[in-house]
């Protein structure tokens, strides 16, 4: 496929997604409220999400390239958009009905159970710090990459508080380990258009098996990315919601750390678990906090990832040993 033309489809999930990555932020998702159908259009139908016209495809090409810097070459581009167009025109897979589990919602929220998801999880064993996230939104589904919309704020938040040494595009997702010691996931692996479409119980579903990937991994510290995660977790641990005056950001006590192992299990030594660490969300549309109260978070998080690195690199240097023979 050609850079010129970004080749989508009008499949019904071709659709979906198309209307999604066209959709400007400015307008918070309800563009179609202000497109009024010309005389011309048959039965007052607008085209905004059902015509693909040359607009619209250099309008989405536009935003699919957003994701990449100046520094992106002209190849690594043609093969993004070609596995992009490869994952979008492929056939829909058969839809999860609202009765499976871990799948439940209020019952006037759409599953999106068949939106594609090419994330994976990057965490070999003994990262400095696991990235844990709410699940992945269209465009990260669509590529592959963390994060990848451009109105999020991590990669940015990543930079700005040190945690990375410039700020990397979303294709540098499987990177980040091997550069920086640092992995993501997500509680819920299901993608959809916003966080309001999971439901408690989908959540909930995924905090042992979160622990079980902390407690298999054994990162030294696991950073929650938003408060809606955290509360998940507490309520699953606790079995009750979390007071406001028992949530704070930042580290949590000892108590909370994830993937403890009590005791020898099986072949598993005796282990104190990831030290947690609550930060706050990366969306673009979040605005209960302003810029440079999430920034203040994410430095402190930033300060220790830093501190650790440099300590594992004397280590290293003083042993004679690799990074990755540490531990």
């Amino acid at each position: 496929m050609s850079d010129r033309e970004l080749d989508l489809g009008t499949k019904p999930l071709q659709d979906e997604v198309i209307s999604e990555l066209t959709r400007p932020i400015s307008f918070n998702g309800k563009l179609e409220q202000y497109c009024y159908p010309r005389p011309s259009e048959k039965n007052g139908r607008t085209p905004f999400a059902q015509d693909l016209t040359p607009t619209m495809r250099s309008a989405t090409k536009r935003m699919f390239e957003e994701v990449h810097t100046h520094r992106v070459t002209r190849s690594s581009k043609s093969r993004y958009f070609s596995a992009a167009s490869s994952v979008v025109s492929s056939p829909r897979k058969g839809r999860s009905t609202a009765s499976s589990p871990g799948l439940r919602n209020n019952g006037n929220v759409a599953t999106g159970s068949s939106l594609p998801n090419n994330l994976r999880d990057s965490i070999p064993h003994n990262l400095i710090l696991l990235l844990v996230g709410l699940n992945p939104g269209i465009m990260t589904g669509v590529t592959g990459w963390a994060y990848a919309h451009p109105s999020n704020l991590y990669w940015k938040l990543l930079h700005s508080s040190a945690i990375t040494s410039i700020r990397h595009p979303p294709s540098d997702t499987y990177r980040l380990p091997e550069l920086y010691s640092v992995g993501n996931t997500n509680i819920v692996s299901r993608p959809t258009k916003n966080g309001g479409q999971l439901s408690r119980r989908e959540m909930d579903d995924g905090v042992p098996i979160l622990e079980q990937k902390v407690r298999e991994k054994k990162p030294e510290a696991v950073a929650i990315v938003g408060k809606s995660i955290w509360e998940s977790i507490w309520r699953v641990r606790k079995g009750r919601a979390i007071l406001k005056e028992e949530f704070h950001y930042g580290w949590q006590d000892e108590s909370e750390n994830m993937g403890r192992i009590n005791g020898r299990v099986g072949n598993e030594a005796e282990w104190k678990g990831a030290r947690v660490f609550v930060t706050t969300t990366t969306s673009g549309l979040a605005a209960g906090m302003r810029p440079e109260e999430k920034e203040a978070v994410w430095k402190v998080l930033g300060s220790w990832v830093k501190e650790r690195r440099e300590q594992r690199k004397r280590v290293e240097e003083e042993r004679g040993l690799s990074i990755d023979e540490i531990g």
